[in-house]
């Protein structure tokens, strides 16, 4: 976790350096990185990335200020108004950077014996420091022991047992008004010095020696001796003790010098302002830092590995930001990631977004010495897109080989002037990048930001193949989206398969999708979930199982019989029929999972089809909604038995429509190829040979008890029609055509029709009866009653209808 803007106090200047701390997976606290810190913890890699095992706790990173000073002060009687030298205490406390992270300072008081004040870290604060100086006493004493103080002060004093921290700078101010007494030792105390890295300052007080017109120049040589070279720099010496005011603005001038870098342009920073952690991305040894800020913005990258620290300088990249095109605030390192190509060669890559304001791209090499190679450049091409400012390595087949680099421009503009964003994809070869097309946002024009955060997510498809997910933080009204793609070989589908709004999530986000990371499984189901940033939040979203489910169906009997009825249904007779569902679950991901399938499945009869020819036993007439859970891998069945009911439609075969789906809350969700209905047609079994297809033949005979006409000798009318086949009609003779004549008195006639079925069963077989309007129907007689059934209905204007052995007449029936 980084916190790039993580400034550090140096002196009166504030650097936002950055900084980044390591947690376990308990979340807890297990190292601090800041390797642009201005203090350094270490040469080590683990020193930086880790905390010395034997610095504890971790010490914040400090700066040009983090310094621990022992002030050595002669305290012995010739020393005088000790006033002066209160006053001179307390000022130059005044000068200093006190508190964490910054300077701590001991005061170590001597003359003929040493006492030491306080120690380092003692009094934390400034306030602290000068209410110690204000009651600090003269010690007195009648010799100066110099070398005694300056030994204990080098060895003792900035030990870590009295405060003193490792990796500060280590200062010594000596202030004495004369020889001391043990001279001979001062060689030795000042090679101890040395060895513990002491950077040592004197200061002469010459009120003695002019108070009693003696020769200063042995006492000057002394105290030249004890300062650090050069003596210009290190050395002070003042007439008086009230003169040692008028030396603290000069003495802490040369103790802090300026903050940030030094040379021909003193507002130049390199290093200072890097903002480590604005980007970073895992190495297999490391970390690869985009360093933002460094340069005056200019922009670089810090890799921290096995390597050691290895810091590109500011040339380094001339060849891609030659630096005539004064490149300040091109963001180098905005974004940052590596690429993994096929034979083996790693090229590290980092965006630059505001290069030329179209914003940049570059792949390159980085040696052990910190010399650059560039292999390729990526430009952009609308002004102000922000391109490149995310980038995203993605290992589609999981191989370890980088297939494609996803660039973000998120403030591309597109239609109306809207920042919509853009996805670039390039296809990753041997040696070189291509242009393999783009990603783009829902077509509606809006703010998006289409590219704020692109992240892998591992197999989430689950067919092997990786996807990808992109954050759109101003959609919606700046509550923000999610895009997921999935994808495919050798590259990503361009239509995305989820889109997941924030407004459906139910909370107030804002700027949902401003980061997005896909590499933890956070619920330990196998699968890897995505976490999602908005404004003051973050989102888990679980990766759910994509099941397949397949269903089949089959019917006893596999037929509707016309003529047979097996059961009785409401008072009536009727078909029953029985169906049998079976559904099995399967996953895409061959990883066996121990899971129970949760299913909603709705079984139809007769669907979107007026009128009812059956109906479900349970009761519900044609609509069965119903729930079953099963285990993932194994086969369930269920048994659905329904009936048919009295119905003159036999033609159309009955429908049974199976349909189902997941909740939408389940572990899992159904594969979006994976079929979720199937129909099966239930046939009514007609008795028609091996092609269930009836040819039928219905003959029919019609004669009249008619007698006479003008014609003599006209014997009885007969009429044969023959009806279904293929045979040519029988014509009567034509002696039969003759008109009838109705004589008067004959109030009644007689028709006698027989009908025939010389083929095949016919289903629904109709006579239909026209008579003339000066004929009415009377009645209807059977000669054989127990044969063929026959019904008959007026149907108003003279005619009539009459059904023939309903629902068949059968092959061979007479009638």
């Amino acid at each position: 976790a980084c916190a790039p803007l993580w400034s550090q106090e140096c002196g009166t200047s504030v650097f936002s350096s950055g900084r980044c701390v390591q947690l376990n997976e308990e979340l807890q606290l297990m190292g601090t990185i800041a390797p642009t810190a201005q203090r350094e913890w270490g040469g080590m890699y683990w020193d930086v990335l880790g905390c010395a095992t034997l610095v504890s706790p971790c010490p914040l990173p400090g700066c040009s200020t983090y310094m621990d000073i022992i002030l050595v002060l002669d305290g012995s009687n010739s020393i005088y108004p000790w006033e002066e030298v209160q006053a001179f205490l307390g000022n130059i406390l005044g000068r200093f950077f006190i508190g964490p992270g910054q300077t701590q300072v001991g005061v170590l008081q001597y003359g003929e014996r040493l006492v030491q004040e306080w120690a380092l870290g003692q009094h934390p604060t400034a306030q602290h420091l000068l209410e110690a100086a204000r009651n600090l006493t003269r010690q007195e004493g009648r010799e100066t022991r110099t070398a005694m103080a300056i030994r204990q002060a080098c060895t003792e004093s900035f030990s870590t047992a009295q405060g003193g921290r490792p990796g500060a700078t280590r200062l010594l101010l000596v202030v004495t008004d004369g020889e001391s007494h043990d001279g001979d030792e001062l060689p030795a105390a000042l090679a101890e010095c040395d060895r513990h890295n002491v950077t040592r300052y004197a200061i002469a007080v010459l009120g003695h020696y002019l108070r009693r017109q003696q020769d200063p120049e042995d006492f000057i040589r002394e105290i030249k001796s004890i300062a650090s070279d050069p003596d210009e720099k290190y050395f002070f010496n003042v007439t008086d003790e009230a003169a040692l005011n008028d030396i603290v603005d000069a003495l802490g001038d040369r103790i802090f010098s300026l903050e940030g870098t030094h040379g021909d342009n003193e507002s130049a920073f390199e290093l200072e302002m890097s903002q480590i952690g604005f980007s970073i991305h895992h190495l297999e040894d490391g970390i690869l830092f985009g360093m933002v800020g460094a340069y005056d913005w200019e922009g670089g990258v810090l890799e921290e590995s096995q390597r050691g620290r290895l810091v590109p300088p500011r040339e380094a990249f001339q060849e891609a930001f030659p630096l005539e095109l004064k490149n300040h605030a091109a963001y180098l390192g905005y974004s940052v990631s590596s690429l993994q190509l096929p034979g083996g060669q790693r090229l590290f890559v980092a965006g630059a977004p505001r290069f030329q304001h179209k914003g940049k791209v570059v792949l390159f090499q980085l040696d052990s010495t910190g010399t650059v190679t560039v292999a390729q450049a990526l430009m952009g091409e609308q002004i102000g897109s922000y391109f490149g400012s995310e980038v995203l390595a993605l290992d589609l087949e999981g191989d370890g080989d980088s297939d494609l680099l996803l660039v973000a421009a998120p403030t591309y503009l597109g239609s109306q002037s809207r920042e919509t964003g853009r996805v670039y994809v390039y296809r990753v070869g041997q040696d070189r990048l291509s242009p393999a097309g783009s990603l783009h946002p829902e077509p509606r024009p809006q703010d998006s930001r289409f590219g704020s955060a692109l992240g892998a997510v591992p197999n989430l498809s689950q067919d092997g193949l990786a996807g990808a997910v992109v954050g759109a933080p101003l959609e919606d009204g700046h509550r923000g989206a999610l895009y997921v793609f999935h994808g495919a070989p050798g590259t990503l589908l361009p239509q995305y398969k989820q889109r997941i709004e924030a407004a459906a999530l139910g909370w107030s986000l804002r700027y949902f999708g401003i980061s997005v990371d896909g590499r933890v499984d956070m619920d330990g189901d196998g699968l890897v979930d995505v976490a999602v940033g908005a404004q003051g939040a973050a989102v888990v979203l679980r990766s759910r199982w994509i099941i397949r489910v397949s269903a089949w169906m089959s019917v006893e009997p596999a037929a509707v019989s016309v003529t047979r009825r097996n059961c009785q249904r409401g008072g009536s007779s009727a078909v029953c029929l029985r169906a049998r569902i079976c559904f099995r679950a399967e996953t895409r991901t061959r990883n066996p999972v121990d899971m129970d399938i949760d299913l909603r499945y709705n079984v139809s009869l007769e669907e979107r089809i007026p009128g009812s020819r059956a109906a479900f036993d349970s009761g519900a007439r044609r609509l069965l909604q119903r729930r079953i859970e099963f285990p993932l891998g194994r086969q369930s069945c269920i048994r659905v038995p329904f009936h048919v009911l009295d119905t003159s439609d036999y033609l159309r075969p009955l429908s049974l429509t199976l349909t189902w789906a997941l909740d939408a809350a389940a572990r899992s969700v159904l594969d979006e190829a994976s079929p979720t209905t199937i129909r099966k047609l239930i046939p009514f079994f007609k008795d028609c040979g091996d092609d269930d297809e009836c040819v039928t033949n219905l003959v029919l005979k019609a004669t009249t008890d008619i007698v006479g006409s003008r014609y003599p000798r006209c014997p009885r009318s007969v009429l044969v029609v023959s009806l279904g086949s293929q045979e040519p009609p029988v014509t009567p003779p034509a002696s039969r055509q003759s008109p009838h004549i109705l004589r008067k008195g004959r109030r009644r006639m007689l028709v006698e029709v027989e009908l025939e079925n010389r083929k095949e069963n016919a289903y629904n077989a109709s006579l239909w009866l026209h008579l003339p309007g000066n004929l009415h129907f009377s009645s209807l007689v059977l000669q054989d009653p127990s044969t063929v059934k026959l019904e008959c209905s007026a149907l108003g204007g003279h005619r009539q209808r009459c059904s023939v052995g309903y629902p068949v007449f059968r092959s061979q029936a007479k009638v």
